[in-house]
Parts: C-alpha cells; sequence; structure tokens
C-alpha cells in the first residue's frame, strides 16, 4: 500500500468555530478519562484485593485482567450501536456502565463478583475507546484533527493519573489499601467509588453536545447536519454536505459484510491495517507498566507508599508527552511520530531487560523468592521505565487513536473502529494475563519480548502505514 497521499485543501469559504470544536471534542475525551481512570484503578487496589479475599497469583492476575474481557464485547458492540443509535447516546450508555461499575466494584464480597463488576466496566471503557475516536474524528477539521483526535488519548492518561493519584491519597489517608477508612469499608474500595463522579460528569455533558454530522446524514436526517455544522463551521456546509453524502449510504445500517473484500471471504486491506496496528499497540506492554507498576517497583525494592509514587510520576510523564504529541501531530504527522516511538521503545526495553537479568532473588516475608536490583541497575531500569513511557506516550499512545478514527471511510468507520479496537482490548487482555506468569519465569525475557514487538511495529508502520495528516475523511478510500 502507497505511504504517500495529497492533502485535501479546505475551501477559502469554510471557517471553523475552533473554541466549540475543541469544547464538544473535550465531552467526547470525557470517555477517554473514564477509560484510563477505570482500567488503572485496579493499580493501587491489587495488592489489598488479594490480601482481603485470600486469593493466587492466577485469579488476581484474571481479576486485574477481567476487565478488559468487557472491553472486547464493548469495542466490538459499540461501532454497531453508534451506527443505529448514534453517537452520544452511546456515551450515555457507556457513562451508565461506568457508574455501575464503579458503585459494583466497591461493593463486591469477592473476587468472583468483582471480576462481575470489572467486566461491566470493561463494556463501558470498550464503548468509548470506539466513540470518542470516531466522534472526534467526525466533527474536527482536516488541519487540526490530529490534535483534537490527541485529547482522547490525554484524557486517557489523565484518568491514569488521577486514578493513581486518588488510589495513593485515599491509601495514605487510611494508612494502607487494605486498612479501614471511611464507613467501615476499607481505603480500595474508596478507590472504586472515586469513579462515580466523573461517570456522573460524562453522562450529563454527553446530552449538551451535538449528534456527528456524518451519522445524520446517513440516517437521512440532512436538516439536522446541516444545522450542526453551521454550529461548529461557516461557509462550505453544502459542499460539506455533498461529500458526506458520496462517500455515505443513506438509511443503511453498517455490517461486518461491509469490511469483507467484495466477492471474498478476507478483510478489507486497511481493516487488517487497523487491527494490526492496535495489536502492536498492546504487544509493547505498555499497560503492564499501569496495571502492575505499583507491585512492580515494590518488587524492585520500594516500599509501598515509594512504589505508589512511583506509579503517580510514570502517570504525570505520560501526560506530558502527550501534550507534546498534540503539538507535533499535525506537523510531522503520524507514520513519522509512530516510527519515533517505536525505536525508543525498542531501546528503552532493551535496557530493561539487561538490567532485570542482574537481578537478585531474595526471599519475601512471606517466602516467595522476588526480584531486588541493586542500586545502579535498579536506578537504570528506572530510567529506562520512564523512558519507554516518554516515547509511548508521545507517539503510539495518542497516533494509534487518532489514525483509527480517521483511516476508515465512511461507509465503514465505526464498524471497522470496533473490530480495531476490539483486537486492541483482545491483545491488551492477553499481553496483561500473561505478564505475572511471565514475570515469575523470567523478567529479563518478558521485557526482552516487548522490545522484539517494539522492533517489528517499527517495520510493520514503514511498509503498511498510510499517512492521513490534513486529509478530508471523505477523501479516504
Amino acid at each position: 500500500m502507497s505511504t504517500q497521499q495529497t492533502s485535501r485543501q479546505p475551501s477559502d469559504e469554510e471557517s471553523f468555530h475552533t473554541g466549540r470544536v475543541v469544547i464538544i471534542s473535550l465531552v467526547a475525551a470525557l470517555g477517554g478519562f473514564l477509560f484510563g481512570f477505570d482500567t488503572a484503578v485496579i493499580n493501587g487496589a491489587v495488592d489489598a484485593v488479594q490480601q482481603d479475599f485470600g486469593i493466587g497469583a492466577g485469579l488476581i492476575g484474571f481479576t486485574v485482567s477481567s476487565a478488559l474481557l468487557g472491553c472486547i464485547l464493548g469495542a466490538y458492540l459499540a461501532g454497531r450501536l453508534a451506527d443505529r443509535w448514534g453517537r452520544t447516546r452511546v456515551m450515555v450508555l457507556a457513562a451508565a456502565l461506568f457508574l455501575l461499575s464503579a458503585l459494583g466494584s466497591g461493593f463486591a464480597s469477592g473476587p468472583w463478583d468483582l471480576i462481575a463488576w470489572r467486566v461491566l466496566g470493561g463494556l463501558g471503557v470498550g464503548a468509548a475507546s470506539v466513540i470518542a475516536p470516531a466522534y472526534i474524528a467526525e466533527v474536527a477539521p482536516p488541519a487540526i484533527r490530529g490534535r483534537l483526535g490527541s485529547l482522547q488519548q490525554l484524557a486517557i492518561v489523565s484518568g491514569i493519573f488521577v486514578a493513581l493519584l486518588s488510589d495513593a491519597w485515599l491509601a495514605g489517608v487510611a494508612g494502607g489499601a487494605i486498612e479501614e477508612l471511611w464507613f467501615g469499608a476499607a481505603a480500595w474500595r474508596w478507590m472504586f467509588w472515586a469513579e462515580v463522579i466523573p461517570a456522573v460528569a460524562y453522562g450529563f455533558l454527553a446530552l449538551m453536545i451535538p449528534e456527528s454530522p456524518r451519522y445524520l446524514v446517513g440516517r437521512g436526517m440532512v436538516d439536522e447536519a446541516k444545522r450542526v455544522l453551521r454550529s461548529i463551521q461557516e461557509g462550505g456546509i453544502d459542499t460539506r454536505i455533498r461529500e458526506i453524502r458520496a462517500t455515505v449510504r443513506e438509511d443503511r445500517r453498517q455490517s461486518w459484510r461491509d469490511l469483507i473484500r467484495p466477492g471474498g471471504w478476507n478483510f478489507l486491506p486497511i481493516v487488517w491495517i487497523g487491527i494490526i496496528l492496535s495489536v502492536f499497540q498492546q504487544a509493547v506492554g505498555i499497560n503492564v507498566i499501569f496495571y502492575y507498576s505499583t507491585t512492580l517497583w515494590q518488587s524492585v525494592g520500594f516500599a509501598e507508599e515509594d512504589a505508589f509514587t512511583q506509579s503517580v510520576i510514570t502517570s504525570v510523564t505520560n501526560i506530558v508527552v502527550t501534550i507534546v504529541a498534540i503539538s507535533l501531530i499535525d506537523k510531522i504527522g503520524r507514520r513519522r511520530l509512530l516510527m519515533i516511538g517505536s525505536v525508543g521503545m525498542t531501546i528503552c526495553l532493551a535496557v530493561m531487560a539487561a538490567m532485570f537479568s542482574q537481578a537478585t532473588m531474595v526471599a519475601g516475608p512471606d517466602g516467595e523468592l522476588a526480584p531486588q536490583l541493586g542500586d545502579t541497575p535498579g536506578l537504570i531500569a528506572l530510567i529506562a521505565a520512564n523512558g519507554f513511557v516518554v516515547f509511548f506516550g508521545m507517539s503510539w499512545g495518542p497516533a494509534v487513536w487518532v489514525l483509527l478514527g480517521e483511516m476508515f471511510n465512511n461507509r465503514i468507520r465505526s464498524t471497522a473502529l470496533g473490530l480495531a479496537a476490539a483486537a486492541q482490548w483482545l491483545a491488551n487482555f492477553a499481553v496483561s494475563t500473561a505478564f505475572p506468569p511471565m514475570a515469575e519465569f523470567s523478567l529479563p525475557f518478558t521485557y526482552g519480548f516487548y522490545a522484539v514487538a517494539a522492533l517489528l511495529s517499527l517495520l510493520f508502520v514503514a511498509r503498511f502505514i498510510p499517512e492521513t495528516t490534513g486529509r478530508s475523511l471523505e477523501e479516504m478510500e
């Protein structure tokens, strides 16, 4: 596939209300905030949950990653629901799922009902992971679509940060995540209940933003689509409606058949590219850092309080570099950003593998052997881990979501995005579930595996990823 594309120049008669577009994009990206919060909140609670419920390493690993099962289904269904109900209604549904999951997880009486509530929350995460990039791509002007699309990743990492910060604060107030806090409930339960506030805000604000004009045209609601377009741009309304109509089948629901080659059984090439791109984003092991970082840093010599602090610092780093990505993505393009990130991640992960190869096994208080790093290898591993977060956060974090929102044409966007996001969550589940046994077998092998995946991601981008910077969604083939 050719990676060079011509850019569409917007009409001189078009002028966008940038402030309005930014505001509605921020509301859509609030789903990303809950996405990040919901997936990371377990980080501070995992050890306390294991101790409180008396469960082993295998079950706690499944408890951590169980939400990802819901994510797979939520992403799979969200694209089709978005075409049937509209983008904003799916946002409201996701908010309701987040709310129920937060309440139920905090009241869980054992691992299995906690898993059930986490899966329910995962449905919301999966839906949010599809609907936010699709909606933002459909309302954003081409010239700033990359920056607005990157708001999704900024919201995700902000949600991760707030979850880790609230976990650290609640654990600090109680004297430990397992200790009793308010109204006789342990601190780890309050970690889950903290999600109620952003979930309610997301649902309320989603009711305030307009529906996607491309969805409205697809449903034959052209007058309403014109009204929405007038609220976000001046001039060029009729031209934009004609462009959308040319690439949208009115009054026809998308189906999985649209993703198949005509007369065949295989996916369209662009669909495969989206799926593989999504898998690579997870295969480098980024979520291991966010799901298990507190436990990981304790295993290499940090006290619980210091491990919480290090997790928060890592999350802040991710926010800062995502802001850097927002400033770069429309200037240097998606492909170049991804390739820079792949090179940096490969180096950092290889260094981590080398440092953990020098760890000694030391018996902990429970008699189990755990890796311990010396001062110098520990410092180098710490720098490499944060370097990995830097390179991921300024490239593969935001750029993948931007590409998934814009690389598919109007006929297949939400359905193809749902399939690609489901593949991403499936890869996330596999990587996260495999980490505890892989780490128990060999941390050098584990980080070496992620380093190889990062190297392969570089080769994949160089060969297959099209550049979408500056092109309108109607130009996507």
